[in-house]
C-alpha cells in the first residue's frame, strides 16, 4: 500500500446472511494485530450490527452527524481490538437512503480521518440499494462475499452486474465463506467467474480467500466476540488472517479508477 495513500475498501454482498459484517469485523482486528490503523465503518445504515457483532454501545452514530451536527470526531468509537468504528443507526427509516447532501456531509466529514488510518473498512449492506452502491463506489476495492448457496451466487452476480452496466466498474475481489473445503469455494468461484466472463465483458475477478464454515465463529457470534479474539487458533481465523495478508498486497495506486469517488475529496483532486 501507498505510504501516503488510505487505502478504502467494501466489505458486500447481493444476499444478506452471508457473514459479511463478521468477515469486516475480523478483518479489522486482523489488520489492526498488524499494526495498522483500521477504522471499519457500519454503512449498512438502516439495520447496522457491526456494534451487535463486537458486543459494543456506542451513544452516537452516524444518524447524528446527519440529523443532529455531531462531529464525526466523537462518533468514532473505539474498540478493545486495537480499531475503530463509525456505527450507524437500526431501525431508522430516514436512514435507508442517503440524500445528495447527505453524501457530501459525509465526504466532507471523513476528511478528518486522513493521515490517521491505513485502512477504511466499509461494511455495506446487501442488495443493490442506493446506499449500497453510493458506498461501493466510494470503496478502491470491493470485497464481494458469497456462501456455497445458489441464491448467494446469483445475487452475488446481480450486484456485479449493476456495478459494471450501471457505473463502469469492473474490478472485485471475491471471498468465499462458510465452505466445507477448499474446492467448494474454487467451484463457487469457477461459476461467478464464468457468469461475469459469458455475459459481463471486461469485468476481472480475483479470488481473494475463502473461510471455512467453523463452529468457533458461532461461538463467537453469540458471544459477541471477534472470533479472531476469542479463537485465535481456529480454521476460520487462520483463513481470514490469510485475507488481511492478501489485503495488504493491494496498491491503492494501481485501483484508482475515474468512475470512483473516493471518501477523501483530496485524493480525488490527487488523481
Amino acid at each position: 500500500m501507498s505510504p501516503d495513500l488510505p487505502l478504502v475498501f467494501s466489505v458486500t454482498s447481493g444476499k444478506g446472511g452471508v457473514g459479511k459484517t463478521n468477515i469486516a469485523a475480523n478483518l479489522a482486528c486482523c489488520l489492526a494485530q498488524e499494526g495498522k490503523r483500521v477504522v471499519l465503518l457500519d454503512a449498512d445504515l438502516g439495520l447496522a450490527n457491526v456494534d451487535v457483532v463486537l458486543g459494543l454501545t456506542p451513544q452516537l452514530n452516524l444518524f447524528h452527524l446527519f440529523h443532529e451536527g455531531v462531529d464525526l470526531s466523537e462518533i468514532l468509537c473505539d474498540t478493545p481490538y486495537g480499531f475503530r468504528i463509525l456505527p450507524a443507526s437500526s431501525g431508522m427509516s430516514e436512514m435507508l437512503s442517503l440524500s445528495t447532501g447527505q453524501k457530501l456531509e459525509l465526504l466532507e466529514a471523513m476528511d478528518a480521518l486522513e493521515g490517521a488510518v491505513d485502512y477504511l473498512i466499509v461494511d455495506t449492506g446487501a442488495g443493490i440499494n442506493d446506499n449500497v452502491l453510493y458506498f461501493n463506489l466510494a470503496a478502491q476495492e470491493r470485497l464481494v462475499v458469497l456462501t456455497p448457496e445458489p441464491t448467494s451466487l446469483t445475487d452475488a452476480y446481480a450486484l456485479i452486474k449493476v456495478m459494471k452496466l450501471n457505473h463502469g466498474v469492473e474490478h472485485f475481489k471475491v471471498l468465499v465463506n462458510m465452505v466445507p473445503d477448499a474446492q467448494t469455494a474454487r467451484d463457487m468461484f469457477t461459476r461467478l467467474y464464468k457468469a461475469c466472463d459469458h455475459f459481463l465483458s471486461g469485468v476481472s475477478l480475483d479470488l481473494a480467500g475463502f473461510v471455512p464454515r467453523d463452529p468457533a465463529v458461532r461461538k463467537a457470534v453469540v458471544n459477541q466476540r471477534p472470533f479472531c479474539v476469542m479463537a485465535p487458533d481456529s480454521p476460520a481465523c487462520a483463513a481470514v488472517r490469510e485475507v488481511a495478508r492478501t489485503v495488504q498486497t493491494w496498491d491503492v495506486a494501481a485501483s484508482l479508477d475515474g468512475n470512483i469517488k473516493f471518501f477523501w475529496k483530496k485524493l480525488l483532486f490527487r488523481h
